[in-house]
């Protein structure tokens, strides 16, 4: 091929005679099910793969679309490599986007990535495939990320130049004998960390309507939630407990969306900006990130010189910039991120909330050597008479004065 770069589905045709093996990846939904008709149409070796970032695989419907394409499947459990690598260096860098949102995809798609890039080299496969478009963010970011990983086969998506209608793929689709896809409406992308969804009746930014069955950690309870207090336990900048019990970060953060998400903490709306500078609207759902983010504020602000804070939040602008743009393996994200994880080292401690009907109160910040005061009259007492004790005066001044006189 004259590129390496696949961005229309002629490309695909491009291939032949140069690709042998695929890997795509592989959701189940009706893009990347249609790429598997187009790729299995080419009499190419085709491998699905479908990383789990914490939505969950359906097996059978990914195996059965697979199977129908002639497609062999492969499933890995990406959790705790997302938890571990993308997740908990998010929440040391505060990620969110213009400080209003958690950023979500822009975590999660350097993962897929690294994954793809892992399966494609164990496999011997000339070509990854994904299923980004020109409206989303994610093909930046999943480009990018296979480039900076030093993927030396094909790589790209057909839908950056090849514009097909949902309803077109639908009945495409259904004429082969795959009739499960239904007409465009709300599209979500969802994971441990965050669900987020785009498009329907959500995407016109100047009138939106979101469908309360959109949301499932912050779905409105039929029997009024007590307030109830929530105790979190960090050490040198990772969470490690909940109510003094000893968690791992994936259960942990699956807590925190059931257990905060039911007062309904935690939703977000807000516009993203594309490649081109154009904006989307995005509705999103992330009740652990909300609080994870917050106590790791407080209890670094508690053991942090005030300077040091302010070059941070700095850090972090640039930390989230160079996620969100798709450049998660560049050198200055991660030397950034170097930054951020030198700083976590001092954040131990503990912060509880009194958790009610859509807001969390802070009720007590302890941290493990912390610079606050714990009280001021006796410290300003101590300040004072410090500054007006006299010189002790030692034997050995004495004895000079007395000689002298």
């Amino acid at each position: 091929m004259s590129t390496r770069r696949i961005r229309s589905f002629e490309d695909l045709d491009a291939m032949k005679g140069h690709v042998d093996h695929v890997l795509t990846l592989f959701s189940g939904g009706l893009d990347s099910s249609y790429v598997l008709k187009e790729l299995s149409q080419r009499n190419l070796r085709i491998t699905a793969l479908s990383v789990d970032v914490g939505e969950g695989c359906r097996v059978q419907d990914l195996q059965e679309i697979a199977d129908f394409f002639g497609a062999n499947l492969t499933i890995v459990d990406a959790r705790e490599m997302f938890a571990r690598e993308a997740v908990a260096p998010a929440i040391c860098a505060q990620a969110k986007y213009l400080g209003m949102f958690p950023v979500s995809s822009s975590l999660s798609r350097p993962i897929l990535a690294k994954v793809a890039v892992q399966v494609a080299r164990e496999l011997g496969c000339d070509a990854i495939v994904h299923t980004a478009n020109q409206s989303q963010n994610s093909l930046r970011r999943l480009n990018g990320a296979i480039g900076q990983l030093g993927y030396l086969g094909c790589y790209g998506t057909p839908y950056e130049r090849s514009i097909l209608t949902r309803d077109e793929k639908i009945e495409v689709l259904k004429q082969l004998g795959l009739a499960r896809f239904q007409a465009r409406g709300i599209s979500g992308d969802a994971n441990l960390w965050c669900r987020e969804f785009e498009s329907g009746s959500i995407d016109n930014p100047e009138g939106f309507w979101v469908p309360p069955s959109l949301f499932e950690w912050t779905r409105a309870s039929e029997i009024p939630m007590e307030p109830r207090e929530i105790q979190i336990d960090f050490r040198a900048g990772l969470p490690v407990a909940i109510d003094q019990q000893a968690m791992d970060l994936v259960p942990l953060i699956s807590h925190l969306n059931q257990t905060v998400g039911a007062y309904q903490i935690g939703r977000y709306s807000g516009l993203e900006h594309l490649e081109g500078g154009e904006k989307v609207l995005e509705v999103r759902e992330a009740p652990a990130a909300t609080i994870l983010m917050d106590a790791y504020r407080q209890i670094e602000t508690a053991v942090l010189d005030a300077e040091l804070l302010r070059e941070k939040v700095s850090m972090e602008l640039l930390w989230t910039r160079e996620a969100v743009e798709g450049r998660w393996f560049a050198p200055l994200r991660e030397s950034a991120d170097a930054f951020v994880r030198k700083s976590a080292e001092k954040v131990t401690g503990t912060v509880r909330y009194t958790l009610r009907q859509g807001a969390m109160d802070t009720s007590s910040i302890k941290a493990n050597r912390p610079l606050y005061l714990t009280d001021r009259d006796a410290w300003e007492k101590a300040l004072v008479q410090d500054a007006f004790v006299p010189p002790v005066r030692t034997d050995r001044a004495v004895r000079e004065v007395e000689v002298a006189v």
